[in-house]
């Protein structure tokens, strides 16, 4: 069954500064996490001190977290010196 992979207003507009084929890689990352919430993901990581999970492309990070419906809602999408501050 596939879970939704939501993009909150922000990731939105942070994707439109990602370079195209960042992105384009970034979206291949994301969705085996939308169909398999709870699976393993090679690349998916839990940073420390947040309640969230990682994925990262190159130099860029998204920042998602998991409902308990299972679905996967993709809070920010930054570069890798920004994203955790």
């Amino acid at each position: 069954m596939r879970m939704a992979l939501d993009l909150r207003p922000e990731a939105q507009r942070d994707l439109a500064d990602v370079p195209r084929a960042e992105r384009d890689r970034l979206r291949e990352r994301l969705e085996p996490i939308a169909a398999d919430p709870y699976g393993s993901h090679p690349g998916a990581k839990r940073p420390r001190g947040t309640s969230g999970f990682s994925v990262r492309q190159g130099d860029w990070r998204a920042i998602y977290r998991i409902t308990g419906t299972g679905d996967s809602f993709v809070i920010r999408v930054r570069h890798r010196r920004e994203v955790y501050r």
